[in-house]
């Protein structure tokens, strides 16, 4: 168990999605990042001295290993996501996952009934559903009255000619990168899985989605649309009813946590997403809340992933099962 009332933190993966969580980590209460594991030795050590973590791991399984780390966050490319996270839960780890956990369902199940039986906490890392911004906008998405359609954005311009975004053998894409913010915001904002998907790629030469675009249609028959890419800028969310519509100006990175009603402008103080999703599965693993994110949105996630990418693949729209 943890001790000190704090969750003693690895990280797997020093990349650039590890430097960011850790940006504002230090404030939180309940965290304590004590060691870093890497391939590379020199990189975790470079890590380490950056961010003031003590202890240094040559490889992932030694950071596993280690009897005085609690829990782990996967930072790595998306390929990995889910061994990493099955070797993380043998070891008695709890595990926060960067999303997308995987685009496999049977994945997503595969791990969390492991995570359940060993009696730990595994949750996928969508930190924007934990900011203050996204809490805001669903407590006004009732004034716009019967929903009627949602649209949801998140494109930037991919400079990088050798980004791991950009290599399909690490599971690389616009829809796994960006694309799956867009379908976690419709999820939570249609309050239910799409019963059908439709989707269109375009492909660029290292054979990942540069640019997707989609629909999800949901049981009641309300559609959003999902637009994103390594090719423009833009990101929003968008919920338009039969009262009016509802806007979330930067619902995925919140640098613009502005919110519009209609023609009001909603003001909302922001919070690091990231701190507060470390904040919430600690609390969870000390047996002090609920995680937010769990097995049932993490298996939505994935299921409408695959459908996307089978509805591109084959020009058709893809049913999904209850």
């Amino acid at each position: 168990m943890p001790s000190s009332r704090k969750v003693r933190w690895g990280i797997l993966g020093p990349g650039g999605i590890s430097a960011r969580l850790l940006r504002d980590a230090g404030s939180a209460a309940n965290v304590a990042v004590v060691a870093v594991g890497s391939r590379d030795r020199a990189r975790a050590a470079a890590f380490a001295a950056r961010f003031g973590i003590p202890r240094i791991h040559g490889s992932y399984e030694a950071l596993l290993g280690d009897p005085e780390v609690d829990a782990v966050y996967i930072g790595t490319p998306n390929s990995l996501h889910h061994p990493l996270t099955m070797q993380a839960l043998a070891a008695g780890k709890h595990v926060l996952c960067e999303k997308p956990y995987s685009r496999h369902p049977e994945q997503v199940v595969e791990a969390f009934d492991a995570a359940a039986s060993r009696k730990l906490i595994l949750m996928e890392a969508f930190m924007w559903r934990h900011t203050p911004q996204v809490r805001r906008f669903m407590e006004l998405l009732p004034e716009v009255g019967e929903l009627q359609s949602i649209r949801a954005t998140f494109s930037f311009v991919m400079t990088k000619t050798n980004d791991v975004r950009l290599d399909a053998g690490l599971d690389g894409g616009a829809l796994m990168d960006v694309g799956c913010y867009c379908v976690s915001g419709s999820r939570l904002v249609a309050g239910a899985e799409p019963s059908r998907v439709s989707g269109e790629q375009v492909v660029g030469p290292t054979g990942v989605d540069l640019s997707i675009s989609g629909l999800l249609r949901f049981p009641s028959g309300l559609v959003a649309e999902i637009v994103a890419g390594f090719t423009s800028h833009h990101r929003q969310l968008e919920a338009i009813g039969t009262a009016g519509t509802l806007l979330l100006r930067d619902p995925w990175l919140g640098e613009d946590g502005g919110i519009r009603l209609g023609d009001r402008d909603i003001a909302v103080t922001s919070d690091d997403a990231y701190r507060l999703e470390l904040e919430n599965i600690s609390a969870a693993i000390l047996g002090e809340g609920q995680p937010l994110l769990g097995r049932d949105d993490a298996l939505g996630q994935a299921r409408t992933i695959d459908a996307l990418y089978r509805s591109a693949a084959t020009g058709a729209a893809v049913s999904l099962g209850a």
